[in-house]
């Protein structure tokens, strides 16, 4: 999930903003790092310190974070990782190369896969209601689940409010003392959306009016509905449905939805989370977050098989890739040019003549970050181990630094 201080679990305007920027080129992933690269996959990646590509690391880490890890795939399949800061403030050890991680909002690509699957196969169409699939539960203060599409789900023209922001949209509520108290509380998909019923929606897509369906405001109530209905059309959950769709073909032995547990399995890094109207950091790394908006828990090495199967066509067939990737502007405003299409957005990034496709999450206390090549030959995938509520000019800052991270991880390679 996105979230900004005290603003909402989703991207911000401010975060759209960062989408543009880009990091600066150079010629192999393996000269960025100034390490040789290995050429046997994640088990011998390119790993140490010195070169561009580290320094971009150590900015992230000087801009907040307490620790990261990167990992970048070149086109000829070497890995190359970098890392800064540190696994544990009171630990001192460095963040393990495979760590474990929450990718948060990242979780909308999977499950958008799924999603466009079953239209390819016949089980669904884009063009299908929510009112079809789930008679009834968008409805009440305007909203109305026969207005909104499968397709304004996935692209996030929906209009329905975000359920995070009824959660922790209250300053006052984001406290760790509530952190404490509510960290293990499970909330079942069908009380998420009756959050989000309780507001207006922000307006009603209108076949009639082609404005409304490219009108686009982040939404993690959209997923929610997406992976029920997935269960519907399925009679399987969306974990599974996911598990056996892109987990089990793609061999990621090291992704898995967590359903209502709140741990993270280790090998991982602590992950802190400076709330609003405090300087200090607290532990945020236990934490229930199983939706299909965002609860499913990775490793950079895997994201980056995840990302270049997608690009390269393996999980999709043409037509559903290509429904994937057409887009609708983040933002009317002038300058802005990054774009959402279907669970996958796409931004400008110097060295990238087509740019990158990417998505990201953020959560209580864990960044994800990624971006790939439209061919799929160039991956790279962040991990940052804190997140600054508290400080909104400072989180923008991590953002930005972790953002040029990856870019100049992927668009190095192709100057």
């Amino acid at each position: 999930m996105r979230t900004t201080t005290g603003a909402r679990w989703g991207r911000s305007a401010g975060t759209r903003t960062l989408l543009g920027l880009a990091g600066v080129g150079a010629i192999t992933v393996g000269t960025l790092l100034g390490t040789n690269a290995g050429a046997q996959g994640a088990a011998d990646a390119g790993r140490g310190p010195g070169g561009p590509l580290q320094r971009h690391a150590d900015a992230v880490r000087e801009s907040g974070a307490t620790g990261l890890v990167a990992r970048a795939r070149a086109a000829d399949g070497r890995d190359t990782a970098v890392r800064a800061g540190v696994a544990d403030l009171a630990e001192d050890g460095a963040v393990p190369w495979d760590a474990y991680y929450r990718i948060g909002s990242d979780t909308k690509t999977f499950v958008a896969v799924v999603v466009l699957q079953l239209v390819a196969e016949g089980t669904l169409d884009l063009d299908d209601t929510v009112g079809r699939w789930l008679p009834g539960v968008v409805a009440g203060n305007g909203n109305d689940g026969d207005r909104i599409t499968v397709r304004n789900l996935l692209q996030h023209t929906s209009g329905l409010a975000n359920y995070t922001d009824i959660l922790f949209g209250d300053p006052a509520q984001l406290t760790p003392e509530n952190y404490r108290a509510q960290r293990f509380t499970a909330r079942t998909p069908e009380e998420k959306v009756a959050l989000a019923m309780t507001r207006a929606p922000g307006w009603l897509p209108d076949a009639d009016d082609p404005a409304s369906e490219t009108r686009w405001a982040y939404s993690n109530t959209n997923y929610v509905l997406a992976g029920m209905i997935i269960e519907r059309a399925t009679g399987h959950t969306w974990e599974r449905e996911v598990h056996e769709r892109v987990i089990e073909p793609l061999g990621l032995r090291r992704t898995m939805t967590m359903g209502t547990s709140a741990y993270v399995p280790h090998p991982t890094a602590t992950a802190y989370l400076q709330f609003p109207g405090t300087r200090e950091l607290t532990d945020t790394t236990l934490s229930v977050d199983g939706g299909a908006d965002g609860g499913i828990i990775s490793t950079t090495d895997d994201m980056n098989t995840f990302l270049r199967a997608l690009m390269d066509g393996r999980l999709l067939p043409p037509e559903q890739l290509a429904q994937m990737r057409t887009t609708v502007p983040e933002s009317q405003e002038p300058g802005e040019d990054a774009r959402y299409g279907l669970g996958i957005a796409w931004r400008p990034a110097e060295g990238c003549p087509d740019g990158v496709w990417h998505h990201g999450g953020t959560s209580f206390g864990t960044v994800s970050e990624t971006a790939v090549t439209e061919d799929g030959e160039v991956s790279a995938a962040a991990a940052v181990f804190t997140t600054r509520f508290g400080d909104e000019e400072r989180f923008m800052r991590q953002q930005e630094a972790t953002i040029a991270l990856v870019d100049r991880a992927v668009c190095g390679t192709r100057r």
